[in-house]
């Protein structure tokens, strides 16, 4: 390793169902939460997973800005799924805590949400995840989350 190369790189999942993906789309689409606000999956890999969000007037806050509460259900959403699509067929997912740090003041045309696995567990993962504002000047962090996400098992629907 040469000087000023950290020792690790991007994490690379495998997961425990080879129709991950599928599923997390299939998943995705009975969220109606999601659907309500207009939020698409636009990214499915193992351990990753990405949302989009345009900006919505109806959405905001008193100041024009995109609300937290939107802001936060776009990312928790993305790291319930990052953790799901490692989980096994049989599993569903629930969000057991996380933690959010607004940036900035979520202004901005669209918001992309990326919702990504730090440590996989048979019961707990634990996600990290970040939104981004799409601007005139490129893309602007506004809010970061670390998660936990539990893997549920045996029950009537899954995801």
């Amino acid at each position: 390793m040469s000087a000023g190369t950290p020792p690790f790189g991007p994490q690379v999942f495998t997961p425990a169902d080879a129709a991950y993906e599928q599923r997390v789309r299939d998943s995705f689409a009975r969220q109606r939460v999601m659907s309500t606000i207009g939020a698409a999956l636009t990214s499915v890999s193992p351990g990753e997973v990405v949302i989009e969000l345009p900006f919505r007037e109806d959405l905001t806050q008193q100041h024009g800005y995109l609300h937290a509460a939107i802001v936060t259900a776009i990312v928790d959403s993305a790291c319930g799924y990052a953790a799901f699509s490692l989980m096994p067929v049989d599993a569903a997912v629930l969000t057991v805590e996380y933690k959010v740090n607004f940036l900035a003041p979520a202004a901005g045309r669209k918001f992309i949400a990326q919702g990504r696995v730090t440590k996989p567990g048979r019961t707990l993962t634990v996600t990290t995840g970040d939104v981004f504002a799409e601007t005139d000047a490129g893309l602007k962090p506004i809010a970061t989350m670390l998660a936990t996400m539990m893997a549920v098992s045996h029950r009537e629907t899954s995801g």
